[in-house]
């Protein structure tokens, strides 16, 4: 199939700038596009997965992908979709966090034989003589439609500073420079994006007089209206440091029963008819599309043995959707079985003997244990009936744990149905 037909089956797009002449170039030849991602933290999250799993698809399909890591840019900020201004990073910050994304990056696409390419806007933002930039790029530009913009009218009543107004020159110059130097006549991005990529196909136009595209995807957001990728411990991060293989595999195993079908289109490489047959399973069926959910996209994130053994530590601790291998699946989660999973495999967190000697407030272990963010959150969590040790409900925010209520030097401690801890004495 040609790539726009497999993006577009999937549900990748969400804005294009000119969709039939970007598909003939997609059928005809090898093409190179770019993504570009903003380095202010040593990981990416699930937030960052729509963009890398369209990568992937189009580098499957033969194009070559360039992933752009705002070096230069992230000394700016990008107010795009932000109330407030982006914290301005050090140079070393920065090239820690970009060394930490490619990586990532690298479980996800091919960089071998120049297939794909992680560059630095840094390289040719930094040695920019200002007066010649704007001279040469800022020309091209209208303050009337750069004011029009949904990136910068969200920032207009709060205060947009000129560093930030400058951002859509440089994204848009950053396509320039890709294109000029490494042939790239495609950008893909989030929908909040719209308006720099726009500037950069016309930027390329202007300037080189090529026809460039570039592409949007949907905003992923749950039914509550929360952006997708965020729980209530924050961002579920590709760090396994950050978010634990197991947590990260809960996340998907516990997605809401009308987007399984999506999210398996979106972050899975199974076959679209295995994703609609999947999507349409009824409860308690369902369960199993989201086992297979969130074994595939561990697998990919993690590897397979790490997604295995989250497979199998969930599995036991809340019992398993599909033991017999009912729905059929080309995923292999259907060759792993049910046995050989231990407590070893859930996330674990030590605490000190002689703390437990003295008493160990219940609210301070669940916030050490990464199942609320602070003590309010936890108090929250109990008084709501949401606390669980030893798979008891804790109903008293004051309770101390201490010696006794451990096992062989171990309890578990569990928020909701499906967070759970592990938690061993030291």
């Amino acid at each position: 199939m040609n790539a726009f037909d497999i993006l577009e089956e999937r549900g990748f797009f969400y804005q294009i700038t000119a969709p039939e002449a970007l598909r003939e170039r997609l059928d005809r030849e090898k093409l190179t596009f770019y993504v570009g991602f903003d380095p202010t933290a040593d990981s990416l999250h699930v937030g960052h997965l729509l963009p890398v799993m369209a990568m992937r698809l189009l580098q499957q399909c033969g194009h070559r992908a360039i992933a752009v890591v705002g070096g230069g840019t992230a000394m700016v900020g990008d107010p795009s979709g932000k109330t407030e201004a982006r914290p301005i990073l050090s140079r070393e910050e920065i090239a820690r966090n970009s060394a930490a994304i490619k990586q990532q990056l690298s479980r996800f696409l091919d960089f071998s034989d120049d297939r794909a390419l992680l560059l630095d806007n840094a390289d040719w933002l930094a040695p920019l003589r200002y007066v010649d930039f704007l001279r040469d790029v800022g020309r091209h530009f209208s303050v009337n439609r750069m004011l029009a913009a949904e990136s910068v009218k969200l920032r207009l009543e709060t205060g947009l500073s000129f560093l930030e107004f400058n951002y859509m020159l440089l994204q848009s110059y950053d396509f320039y420079v890709l294109c000029r130097d490494r042939d790239c006549l495609l950008q893909l991005g989030g929908q909040d994006q719209w308006g720099n990529i726009v500037a950069g196909v016309d930027l390329v136009r202007r300037m080189l007089g090529r026809e460039a595209y570039g592409a949007t995807f949907p905003l992923l957001l749950k039914s509550d209206g929360e952006k997708f990728g965020k729980t209530a411990a924050g961002a579920v991060w590709l760090d396994r440091e950050r978010t634990s293989p197991f947590d990260y595999y809960q996340f998907w195993r516990n997605a809401e029963d009308t987007q399984v079908g999506r999210l398996l289109a979106f972050f899975t490489p199974l076959p679209m008819d295995e994703v609609r047959r999947l999507g349409r399973l009824e409860p308690p069926t369902i369960n199993r599309a989201k086992e297979i959910l969130a074994f595939e996209a561990t697998r990919l994130a993690h590897g397979e043995e790490e997604a295995s053994r989250a497979y199998l530590a969930a599995g036991r601790q809340f019992g398993f959707a599909d033991p017999d291998n009912r729905v059929p699946t080309a995923s292999r989660i259907k060759d792993i079985g049910t046995g050989g999973a231990g407590d070893a495999d859930l996330p674990t967190i030590t605490v000190g003997r002689d703390e437990l000697d003295r008493g160990l407030w219940i609210v301070e272990l669940f916030v050490r244990a990464g199942l609320a963010k602070s003590n309010g959150e936890a108090r929250r969590l109990i008084r709501g009936g949401g606390a669980y040790l030893n798979n008891e409900r804790i109903n008293d925010d004051r309770r101390q744990v201490g010696p006794d209520d451990f096992s062989d030097d171990e309890i578990q401690v569990r928020a909701g149905k499906k967070n759970v801890r592990r938690v061993l004495v030291d």
